[in-house]
């Protein structure tokens, strides 16, 4: 007997599997099938019935079944009823019980609701009290609905059963067979369902209010709660369903792989969406809103639709087997998500949006002590969303990007149209989708694979050149590694643009494509080329890799700014003007500057976005850095806010740049001038030409007075409450009550959110992400020891808690004495988890980066 294999296998009593018991799990456990039965109510309890078919191969000791926190009414296993061993988490099967071959396990339970966004999650409307509910299951919280070997390599079939009031819709990954009246309720009936990974499939039921649309391809369904129907325009939803179907029946070649397309919205969601095959769920916090969408938001709607749509082939058709696969489900989707949208879509300029926020948060991460390679061990369950960040999404999309550019577009593509072909509902690892681009190009990528996925950091590419009589007569790209700590280089194909200033404008006149690796690549090519004044070594963005602008690049990018025509190249440099200041390179000021007279002139939607959210990451460090350069912080605030208002009433007729405009003015409004004229906005004591003040702008109002305790701003707020009793309505109310700034307001919530059992997560995410915005720094500091010693006893409530505890409420003052408290935490508390104390780790590197930009402002 190998004693250590035996030890490896035996689980620790958590609803957790490592990846060996998962293996050795999945060796002996094949052919599964699942008979589920659900009896649902408006109550806070239900009641199910497991069925479990499946082929036992060889003998199985330690073999478990997940079930959590279930109350176990009976079990059969082969037709002997048994008393279950049961701990909470698993039930321990007994090796006498089973068979070589075939086997059935019957188990009937009753459960609580989830509340927390996982497992089957319970809602209860306030505005009528309807009851709604919806699964979630990734990355294994199927177990809190029904027993099942709970991994993504046993893929099987779901046959369902579900009764459920008379009133309800229920949904799941098959459209049902038939629905049946008995008693107080119906039955119905869905057909098994193809092969899926457990995590992937989903069971949504309630009064939902129905649209349908079979005008595409696939018959089309979306789903919502009944009082918010106003809030939602299927049309758009069906459009951009529609178009996707079209897109990626084309590109992969592969016919949609179910015969329906649900789409529903639902509260108190964890993420922005969930992939579950033909049943793809959106959270209602990200996609309702309570006037017309503005252009951001359609194309936020298009690009998570196509995101979840990419999915259901790569991820759901063919699933990873094990976590560490889950960046590449999720790199591929955000990649092929963005590609849908600029190619079938209006918005064409997706990449461009791409590149001004998901990609810039991947090359801060990657920047990070804590950076981690794309491709990373998975020891856990537990640990599954440890590294699910920018790094494997944004930076995994932007290598297979790319990738796409170095093989050619057509040679990938026909790479992952053989990948899903072979494995069609199977599993697979990332060799086998290597493989299928290797072959396809006829090209060894393990060297790429190795540089790319299984080595971390990112790195910077300069232009250096020197000019002889006007002309270029050397030209040479230098790569280096942004750190010293993750020294690796790699190669990649690039675009390099020369540009010229000229009356009209700052023009293009020569480009080169060049791949190249190492420290130092000739470019022999733009040799005899005119001397630039603008050199970008990234064109187009095909590369994932910072730009380092050479000076006289940077300062040509400063003074004519607004007369760089090309769009993406103008984002770009608006990028690296603030990547210097992040690097300690450049100060504060001199963003700030460039932004007061450019940002005013920004005629592309896109880019006024990217610029104001730098904005407003500049204000927040101000705002930390207090009571240092206060006198500069207020004559900031006063000027932005001054512009703000400025451009709202410029664009009075244009709603989505008003709206854009507005929306800063009211964050940057943190002064009495400002704040007066927000309450007067408010009261309708006066109006701003063009601009109309809906629900949702109303509160954003409410929360920025009650932030500052301006006026009368908590009589407003209990007004407004009355006003709106939607569940966004208490959202919105909670944030702006937690935000005021009061010490022992500020306990009483920081208590609530550490200790409250009745709350519903998602509202203590709501005030976790409001106690303590940045200019409140003193009352920060007032608990941030506090938060920091309840860490040890708060990473017992599990990931999902600690997700957006540690993102929240890890205190951040821009002070060597906040550094000096984290790292006393960081030497002394050794069981921290891996999530905490990482978070702890990238608090501390940003506080030193907080302090560096500190002291290169500049009073003015």
């Amino acid at each position: 007997m190998n004693t250590s294999s035996t030890t490896a296998s035996l689980r620790d009593g958590t609803p957790f599997i490592s990846e060996y018991q998962a293996s050795e799990r999945a060796r002996v456990i094949s052919n599964v099938d699942y008979q589920l039965t659900f009896f649902l109510s408006e109550q806070s309890q239900f009641r199910a019935i497991s069925t479990v078919n499946f082929e036992l191969n060889g003998t199985a000791k330690n073999l478990t079944l997940d079930l959590n926190q279930a109350n176990i009414i009976s079990m059969i296993v082969n037709g002997s009823k048994i008393y279950p061993k049961y701990n909470g988490s698993y039930i321990t099967l007994s090796p006498s019980l089973l068979q070589s071959g075939q086997n059935t396990i019957a188990i009937e339970f009753t459960r609580e609701h989830s509340t927390n966004g996982e497992g089957l999650h319970r809602f209860v409307d306030p505005v009528d009290g309807k009851v709604y509910l919806y699964s979630h299951f990734e990355p294994a919280a199927a177990q809190q609905m029904f027993a099942l070997f709970d991994q993504p390599d046993l893929k099987a079939s779901f046959q369902l059963n579900v009764h459920a009031p008379k009133d309800w819709q229920v949904i799941s990954a098959m459209r049902e067979s038939s629905i049946s009246a008995q008693g107080n309720d119906n039955v119905w009936v869905f057909p098994a369902s193809p092969k899926l990974s457990p995590y992937n499939f989903s069971l949504h039921a309630g009064p939902y209010h129905m649209w349908q649309d079979n005008s595409g391809p696939y018959p089309m369904r979306l789903f919502s709660r009944q009082s918010v129907t106003e809030q939602v325009t299927p049309q758009d939803w069906f459009t951009y369903t529609k178009q996707g179907l079209y897109f990626f029946d084309r590109y992969f070649g592969i016919p949609y792989p179910f015969k329906k397309y649900d789409q529903v919205l639902v509260p108190d969601f964890l993420y922005g969406a969930m992939e579950n095959a033909a049943a793809i769920t959106f959270s209602e916090d990200r996609f309702l809103f309570n006037a017309k969408m503005t252009a951001s938001q359609k194309e936020r709607l298009a690009g998570v639709i196509m995101h979840e749509m990419a999915h259901q082939w790569f991820g759901d058709l063919v699933t990873m087997k094990w976590w560490n696969g889950l960046w590449l489900n999720e790199s591929f989707a955000a990649f092929m998500g963005t590609l849908a949208t600029a190619e079938a879509t209006e918005f064409t300029h997706a990449w461009r949006t791409f590149y001004a926020s998901g990609k810039q948060r991947a090359y801060e991460l990657d920047s990070l002590v804590t950076t981690h390679p794309i491709e990373v061990p998975v020891a856990t369950t537990q640990n599954a969303f440890d590294n699910i960040d920018a790094i494997t999404y944004q930076k995994g999309a932007s290598t297979l990007n790319q990738l796409s550019h170095l093989l050619g577009k057509e040679t990938f593509r026909q790479g992952v149209k053989q990948y899903l072909t072979e494995f069609s509902y199977q599993n697979a690892q990332l060799d086998d989708f290597i493989g299928s681009l290797a072959k396809a190009s006829n090209r060894d990528l393990s060297q790429w694979t190795q540089e790319w996925l299984y080595k971390a950091g990112v790195n910077s590419i300069k232009a250096e050149y020197t000019c002889a009589n006007g002309m270029i007569s050397d030209f040479q790209l230098v790569q280096r590694a942004v750190s010293d700590e993750f020294p690796t280089l790699r190669e990649q194909k690039v675009k390099i643009g020369l540009f010229y200033q000229r009356q009209h404008g700052v023009e293009e006149h020569q480009t080169a494509v060049v791949t190249y690796k190492g420290a130092r690549t000739n470019v022999s090519e733009l040799v005899g080329a005119y001397c630039p004044d603008l050199v970008y070594p990234n064109l187009d963005d095909w590369g994932f890799v910072k730009v380092d602008l050479d000076q006289r690049s940077m300062n040509t990018a400063k003074q004519a700014l607004n007369k760089v025509h090309d769009p993406l190249l103008r984002s770009m440099l608006w990028q690296s003007m603030w990547d210097s200041v992040l690097d300690g390179q450049a100060p504060l000021n001199d963003f700030i500057n460039v932004a007061l007279i450019n940002a005013p002139l920004e005629q592309d939607y896109t880019i006024l976005g990217q610029v104001i959210s730098n904005l407003l990451r500049a204000k927040e460090m101000l705002d930390l850095m207090a009571p240092a350069n206060k006198q500069y912080a207020d004559k900031v605030s006063r000027a932005l806010s001054q512009m703000s208002l400025r451009m709202t009433m410029e664009h009075h007729k244009n709603s989505d740049f008003q709206r854009r405009w507005f929306s800063a003015y009211v964050s940057l409004s943190t002064q009495s001038d400002p704040l007066k004229h927000l309450q007067q906005l408010l009261t309708g004591t006066t109006k701003v030409k063009g601009l109309v003040l809906d629900q949702d702008l109303r509160w954003d109002i409410i929360r920025q007075l009650n932030r500052f305790d301006y006026g009368n701003a908590y009589a407003l707020l209990q007004r407004e409450k009355m006003t709106d009793t939607s569940d966004s309505g208490e959202k919105a109310a909670l944030a702006a009550e937690v935000i005021r700034p009061q010490a022992h307001l500020k306990r009483q919530w920081l208590n609530t959110i550490e200790h409250s059992q009745a709350m519903p997560f998602s509202k203590l995410r709501v005030a976790m992400f409001n106690l303590y915005p940045a200019e409140q720094n003193l009352l920060s500091a007032a608990t941030a020891e506090q938060r920091l010693a309840n860490l040890i006893e708060l990473d017992k409530k599990g990931p999902v808690f600690m997700r957006s505890y540690t993102q929240a409420l890890i205190p951040r003052a821009c002070s060597i004495d906040n550094i000096t408290m984290i790292d006393q935490v960081l030497n002394t508390e050794t069981g921290l988890s891996k999530l905490t104390r990482r978070a702890l780790l990238e608090t501390r590197q940003n506080e030193y980066r907080c302090i560096n930009i500190k002291q290169l402002v500049k009073p003015q």
